[in-house]
């Protein structure tokens, strides 16, 4: 009899250790069959009521497609709560009173729960019927509840009424303080004289101070990890609000764009018919009607898509109508801007972020925050050289009377450009910060760096003159016939007399780091662009000094501008690279 009560207890420890969500139920009286599930004929288990009106176990209705009844397709509807208390008032035996059987034998602990002969009552198990829904509080304290040894795993298997006299016997009692690094193991006696001589004894107090403080510890960062949590979802719903916001600004720009277009529709329409009248008293209201010329507005064309991270640089290559642009995936794409519009190539070769891009005659320059300059050959698309130009990142290129000019922290390397070979030629010194900007022009190079432009003889390459600006570093710089014009730091855009160097106007707008600025001139008006990190570009006329047209289209920042032929390319962070003409 202790064999086999000893071998059911090993049964049932392994049924209920190893199959915990396995709940067996052997009813003292059969169930009616009102309460059974016609789908999987066991007991109802989290009864739900469907479309049609019939009752069935949760998962059943979940997973079978049509009812058995009428066959109609199954969609739950309610919790059946009234079904659900019913069964919860049967009464069936303690689960460590059942033992799982097959053919008459015991079975593995693999066998399904609730099916008809899987479980049958243990004569050596738990006498006790409970209800239903009391068994998780009985089964919870449970003398016949299966336990291991808290002193060592390796004690057979025993049932909780039982724990208390093998500890009194158990050889392998650890010292209370072995989480601390006691290494004590024995058996009653030997565990109460080793107690006296513990040295950790002494320190329990102290101890039990610091496990007090460190859970104390451990739920406030559980805490915060809720916090941090609770925090993300609600920055990830501020997302998508965001996301849809510029969803529905993308929608009102398109019908904006189409209202612009119906207005210069109807404004050259009315041109034609006033150039009809011959009322001279009509003319100068027709005039200055007709001085808005609705072709001047600037539109977004299209979006260049390809690069895995932010556009830091963009150059164009008129020659061929090409386009190239760096980025932080550290990689230059080259775009057709003239027939297919698409990326021609993937330029590889930098181990780091692509900050700058110059062409001089059928040769690219790219420079990188890996401190190198790469020489490409535009024709074949392939690289040819590469240099190790600075001890810190290349900011800026440009070139010039066969050089190049290299902008990095305190530095501007002067390079002779001689085949596909850069050979230094002297470095400008002198300069208070990192040279981010850099403009060369027929006689003078202009060089941007913390509340200074530096304007040098390109010739002598000596410093001819400095301005001095507000607002932090200079990010940018553009040159026109008769302007000098920066972006900075702080929002602002400083504009000065090309002749006198005397500074006539600031223009304010943006609200972000001005991080571009490009030129188109005509013989009639010079319009100025710049970009900023307010993701928008603006486009300022030179001969009055306004803002005409602010452009909103970019997701992110915007970083880069290139002009070719009237047209004007912008790249951002959102790693996309748009084309705007009028």
């Amino acid at each position: 009899l202790h064999s086999e009560s000893n071998m059911s207890l090993r049964s049932t420890f392994s049924l209920h250790e190893e199959e915990e969500d396995t709940e067996p139920q052997v009813f003292a009286e059969p169930p009616s069959v009102k309460l059974c599930c016609q789908l999987c004929c066991n007991v109802f288990k989290d009864p739900v009521i469907t479309t049609c009106g019939h009752t069935f176990c949760r998962r059943c209705a979940l997973t079978s497609d049509k009812c058995p009844v009428d066959a109609a397709k199954l969609t739950v509807v309610v919790n059946n709560i009234a079904v659900a208390e019913q069964i919860g008032e049967l009464f069936i035996h303690c689960k460590y009173g059942c033992r799982a059987v097959t053919n008459g034998a015991v079975a593995p602990a693999a066998s399904v729960a609730g099916k008809p002969g899987a479980h049958e009552v243990d004569p050596l198990g738990c006498p006790f019927t409970i209800k239903l829904s009391c068994r998780k509080y009985h089964e919870a304290s449970c003398d016949y509840r299966p336990v291991r040894c808290p002193n060592n795993p390796s004690c057979p298997p025993l049932l909780t009424m039982n724990l208390e006299a093998h500890l009194k016997e158990c050889e392998h009692i650890k010292c209370p303080h072995s989480k601390y690094g006691c290494t004590f193991i024995g058996n009653q006696d030997t565990y109460e004289t080793h107690l006296e001589v513990c040295k950790f004894e002494g320190l329990k107090e102290f101890l039990q101070q610091t496990d007090d403080r460190f859970h104390e510890m451990q739920l406030a960062l559980s805490q915060k990890d809720q916090d941090i949590a609770f925090l993300r979802s609600m920055l990830g719903k501020l997302s998508e609000k965001l996301d849809q916001l510029e969803k529905n600004l993308e929608l009102k720009f398109d019908m904006l764009d189409e209202n612009q277009s119906k207005l210069s529709e109807d404004l050259m329409e009315f041109r034609r018919d006033a150039s009809m009248l011959n009322v001279n008293k009509h003319k100068p209201s027709v005039s200055r009607l007709l001085a808005y010329d609705p072709q001047q507005i600037f539109k977004c064309k299209g979006t260049f898509v390809g690069h895995q991270g932010p556009v830091w640089c963009l150059c164009v290559y008129s020659t061929g109508d090409l386009l190239f642009s760096g980025s932080s995936d550290k990689t230059i794409k080259v775009w057709d801007t003239c027939t297919t519009y698409k990326c021609q190539k993937t330029l590889e070769g930098h181990d780091g972020i692509v900050l700058a891009l110059c062409i001089q005659g059928n040769k690219l320059y790219s420079g990188s925050a890996d401190c190198t300059i790469i020489v490409w050959d535009i024709q074949t698309l392939q690289k040819v050289n590469t240099i190790r130009a600075h001890d810190n990142p290349v900011c800026t290129l440009v070139s010039s009377h066969n050089m190049l000019f290299s902008g990095s922290l305190k530095a501007i390397k002067v390079w002779d450009i001689v085949g596909t070979e850069l050979k230094l030629k002297k470095e400008l010194t002198g300069l208070n910060h990192w040279v981010r900007a850099l403009v060369a022009s027929q006689n003078h190079l202009y060089s941007g760096s913390y509340q200074t432009i530096k304007i040098w003889d390109i010739r002598s390459l000596e410093c001819v003159h400095v301005l001095q600006t507000s607002g932090g570093s200079v990010y940018s710089i553009a040159v026109t016939n008769h302007h000098i014009v920066c972006g900075t730091y702080e929002n602002l855009i400083h504009v000065w007399d090309i002749e006198s160097k005397e500074q006539v106007r600031t223009l304010t707008g943006h609200v972000g780091t001005v991080y571009a600025l490009a030129v188109i001139s005509t013989p009639d008006q010079t319009k100025v662009f710049s970009a900023s990190y307010d993701r928008s570009l603006r486009v300022w006329s030179m001969d009055n000094m306004i803002c005409t047209q602010t452009l909103l289209r970019h997701q992110g920042s915007v970083t880069a501008l290139a002009v070719s032929r009237g047209r004007l390319f912008s790249g951002a962070v959102d790693s996309t690279v748009k084309v705007w003409t009028c």
